[in-house]
């Protein structure tokens, strides 16, 4: 099985509670490691322009590119839901590596402002979802702009689109997200 996060561009308002919630519910210190990020998509020139927005957490990809970047196997992917995980006590450090963050397109691990901080990541709060719940960025968002599940019972209720404004999906990593995106609409012609 795959676990898959989906992002609804359509819904989301920018209002960053999915940031806030995970740090506060991982513990995360005030600074620059952000687990779920989410970013700013403007285009266009006055009166006709675009904003969206695009939610950034790890996408737990099927084929991983900071697990094999990693030179001391600290990064795995479970077998029985494709969550990827870090042991933190194994990672190098990134003044000593950094390695995985170089590998992965989405820039998923995240770094602390200690001295050779350690790799952390979205884990999929896999604390709260082997006790049947949600993460907590998805029980958080107030426009129900994220879900997360199985990647069958998903494509189902969501479809199997992968695309995004401002996202890139690569085909080889096969990031586990499906998306619906908001559409450039032009408003010179309204």
């Amino acid at each position: 099985m795959q676990l898959v996060f989906y992002f609804d561009q359509t819904r989301c308002t920018g209002c960053w509670t999915c940031m806030v919630a995970c740090k506060d519910w991982n513990d995360i210190s005030a600074g620059p490691a952000n687990w779920m990020r989410v970013s700013t998509i403007q285009k266009g020139k006055y009166p006709d322009v675009f904003t969206a927005f695009m939610a950034t957490p790890c996408y737990h990809c099927a084929e991983p590119a900071c697990i094999p970047a990693c030179p001391v196997n600290a990064i795995t992917k479970r077998e029985k839901d494709g969550i990827v995980l870090v042991d933190t006590a194994a990672c190098l450090g990134k003044d000593e590596c950094g390695l995985c963050l170089e590998a992965c397109p989405y820039e998923a691990p995240q770094f602390g402002e200690e001295t050779n901080p350690k790799m952390q990541k979205c884990n999929f709060c896999v604390d709260r979802w082997e006790d049947g719940k949600l993460p907590i960025c998805v029980a958080a968002c107030p426009t129900r702009a994220l879900d997360a599940g199985p990647i069958e019972e998903m494509e189902a209720k969501y479809g199997q689109v992968h695309i995004a404004e401002g996202f890139q999906y690569d085909a080889k990593l096969k990031p586990s997200v499906i998306c619906k995106p908001k559409p450039v609409v032009s408003l010179a012609h309204k």
